[in-house]
C-alpha cells in the first residue's frame, strides 16, 4: 500500500482495497477504444488525444479516495512510435478532472503493441497489446496494474468486426485482483475513411468469480470515425445497460501522425492514381486512336 498510510487507518484501507480487488479492480477509463491492430509505420510518430466525460454515472467511489465517475472527465495524451511493421511503443499521460473541478494525474503509463503487419489490408487479423500502469490513488488502489488486450478482428471492405478480450490486474503491496473486461466493435465502412458502428464494453469482475449481472459494468456507444485534414476524429455516445454501469458516457478521440522522415506521400504505388490509369490505359498515338478509340480499353 501507499507510504501514506499508517496504523489503523492503514489497516482499514488495505481491507477494503483486498474487498475491492478481490472483485476486480476498479480503474478510471481514460480511453475508450477498440483496439484495431493498426499501428505506426516504421519510424513514424503519432500523437492522440482522449477525452471522455461521463454525463450521468455512478455517485458512489468504489474504495476510499477513489475518483467518482459522475460528472468526471478522463483523459490522456497517447504519443505512439512504430519500431517495426510488427511493434509500436506507446506512453500515456493520464488524468482526469472529478465533479469539483480538481484536476488528479494518474502518473503514467507505457503500451507495447504486438500486430499482424498491414493489418488494414488483411481480412483476418490480430494482435496483443499491453500496458504497464503506475497509477495515483484515486485510480487504483495500488502501486502497479497491468493490462493484457488480444485483439481478434475480421474486415472485408463494407464491414469490421473486432473483439478485445481485456483482461486487467492490479497490486497493492501483497494484494492482487482481476477483472475481465472485454470490449468488441462491429463498424460499417462508408469509404474515404468514413465508418459508423456499435461498441460494447464490459466489466464482468475476477474470472471464475464474475459479480452479478446488475453489478457488472456494460455500455453500448453509437460511434463513427472520420477525417478531418490530416487528422483522425472518433466521437461516441455510451448508454449504460446495468446498475453497475455510468449511464450517459461521451467519448472523443483525436490523432495526428506525422509525415515518415525521408518518405515522400507519393512512394505508396498504391496511391499513384495516374499511373495506375496509365498501366490500366495504355498510352495511344493519334493514328490508333482515329482508327479504332476502343482499342486502349
Amino acid at each position: 500500500m501507499r507510504s501514506g498510510l499508517h496504523g489503523g487507518k492503514g489497516l482499514a484501507a488495505v481491507s477494503l482495497a483486498a474487498a475491492f480487488l478481490g472483485a476486480g479492480p476498479a480503474r478510471a477509463v481514460d480511453e475508450i477504444q477498440v483496439y484495431t491492430a493498426e499501428i505506426n509505420e516504421v519510424g513514424q510518430f503519432s500523437i492522440e488525444q482522449h477525452l471522455n466525460y461521463t454525463i450521468k454515472g455512478l455517485t458512489q467511489p468504489d474504495y476510499p479516495g477513489a475518483l467518482i465517475d459522475n460528472h468526471a472527465l478522463n483523459g490522456t495524451p497517447e504519443f505512439a512510435y512504430g519500431v517495426t511493421p510488427w511493434l509500436e511503443l506507446g506512453l500515456y499521460i493520464p488524468w482526469a478532472v472529478n465533479e469539483r473541478g480538481q484536476l488528479l494525474s494518474n502518473n503514467f503509463k507505457l503500451r507495447t503493441e504486438f500486430v499482424t503487419p498491414d493489418a488494414a489490408k488483411k481480412d483476418f487479423f490480430y494482435g496483443i497489446n499491453f500496458e504497464y500502469d503506475f497509477p495515483s490513488w484515486p485510480f487504483v488502489p495500488g502501486h502497479y496494474a497491468m493490462e493484457a488486450r488480444p485483439i481478434i478482428g475480421w474486415r472485408n471492405p463494407q464491414w469490421e468486426f473486432i473483439i478485445n478480450p481485456i483482461i486487467d490486474f492490479a497490486w497493492a503491496g501483497q494484494l492482487g485482483g482481476v477483472d475481465f473486461a472485454p470490449a468488441a466493435r462491429l463498424a460499417r465502412n462508408l469509404g474515404e475513411d468514413r465508418f459508423i458502428g456499435l461498441e460494447y464494453y464490459t466489466g464482468l469482475g475476477a474470472p471464475g468469480n464474475f459479480q452479478s449481472f446488475l453489478q457488472q459494468s456494460h455500455q453500448l456507444f453509437a460511434v463513427t470515425d472520420f477525417k478531418i485534414g490530416e487528422v483522425d476524429v472518433d466521437l461516441g455516445i455510451g448508454y449504460g445497460l446495468t446498475p453497475g454501469s455510468d449511464r450517459w458516457v461521451a467519448k472523443m478521440i483525436l490523432e495526428y501522425a506525422f509525415p515518415v522522415p525521408g518518405k515522400k506521400k507519393d512512394d505508396d504505388s498504391s496511391l499513384k492514381t495516374p499511373m495506375t490509369l496509365r498501366s490500366m490505359f495504355p498510352q495511344q498515338s493519334p493514328e490508333q486512336m482515329a482508327r479504332n478509340p476502343l482499342a486502349g480499353l
